[in-house]
């Protein structure tokens, strides 16, 4: 299995496995206040090439690949696009928040290593090879401040992103934040269906497939479906689709992490109209960050090449919850 690196410009980190650029981390993105500008994954590969991200859609120039999207922080929008008001619908408000990156404080890359251990068996010596518990990986440790349109800091997060080979033809990539309420006054994080809007509960770490994948498979535990799978309750969702000129096919999982809040969460899925995953743990219920406390999350997501039926994404699922804990350490 392939090791990987990190190559870093000015903007972004890029995640690479031998010649193929897996996922670009755009830290440091330009777009307009209107789009609630934030650190994001796209493009995203899988080990085969195949792109499984999308990029600004013109439907919701807001969603951009992989990112760490609240459309709901108090009275403020960390997701983009306009706000969904009860009993107004959705109305485009001066509260816009940006989330920055303030620094990187670590850039780990661990090459494939292998030990030799020596153990006796019946009064003869044994040599074993061992390999590293997480070949090929990379973690990285980041600061950010999120700021209010108005310029008022609400939270200081630390965000830790890793990467691992989990098999021949699947990466994993991890995500971790440590949100810390910097004011001192609660701040309530929910959603549009916990301020009115039925079965829209998205926020949180949100995926959007290419345009290709309408139409594909939502995948859970022992079944799949479609839009039909949208606010039930599951410790891991995926999504399989096809590709437009190679006809191949790519599998995205997402696992929530039994430490998270709401576990297992209720998912935002959508197939019918654009493909998308987002375990949302404020789908129905909101839930508040006194002054000075923190909340922490973690996710993995694996990116797989082929199609996948619900047996696949449940091994893919459970090789990444365990990769999860060498990279990121126990919950």
């Amino acid at each position: 299995m392939p090791d990987l690196r990190i190559d870093e410009t000015d903007d972004r980190l890029l995640i690479r496995a031998g010649d193929t650029v897996l996922a670009e981390y755009v830290h440091r993105p330009t777009h307009p206040t209107f789009e609630s500008p934030r650190p994001y994954f796209s493009p995203i590969r899988t080990l085969g090439g195949e792109t499984v991200s999308l990029y600004r859609p013109h439907d919701h120039v807001w969603h951009k690949g992989i990112a760490w999207s609240l459309p709901v922080v108090g009275d403020e929008n960390f997701w983009g696009g306009p706000t969904y008001v009860r009993g107004e619908g959705y109305v485009q408000l001066p509260n816009n928040g940006e989330q920055r990156h303030v620094s990187f404080e670590t850039r780990e890359t661990t090459e494939t290593t292998v030990t030799t251990e020596t153990t006796v068996t019946n009064g003869t010596n044994v040599t074993t090879d061992v390999a590293a518990p997480a070949p090929g990986a990379i973690r990285i440790d980041e600061r950010l401040d999120w700021v209010t349109q108005a310029g008022e800091t609400i939270f200081d997060e630390r965000r830790t992103l890793a990467a691992s080979v989990i098999a021949e033809d699947a990466w994993l990539l991890g995500f971790a934040t440590r949100m810390r309420n910097a004011t001192d006054r609660p701040i309530p994080i929910g959603s549009p269906t916990t301020r009115g809007r039925e079965n829209a509960g998205y926020g949180g770490l949100f995926w959007r497939g290419p345009r290709s994948f309408t139409g594909g498979l939502v995948l859970a535990p022992g079944v799949a479906g479609g839009d039909e799978l949208r606010g039930s309750r599951a410790p891991w969702m995926g999504f399989t689709g096809r590709h437009d000129e190679t006809d191949a096919a790519s599998t995205v999982v997402m696992v929530d992490d039994p430490a998270n809040l709401q576990h297992p969460p209720q998912w935002f899925a959508r197939s019918e109209d654009f493909a998308c995953l987002c375990p949302a743990p404020f789908f129905s219920e909101e839930h508040v960050v006194e002054p000075g406390a923190t909340m922490a999350l973690r996710y993995a997501v694996v990116i797989a090449d082929g199609a996948a039926d619900p047996d696949r994404a449940a091994r893919l699922a459970e090789a990444a919850q365990a990769r999860l804990a060498d990279l990121l350490g126990e919950s």
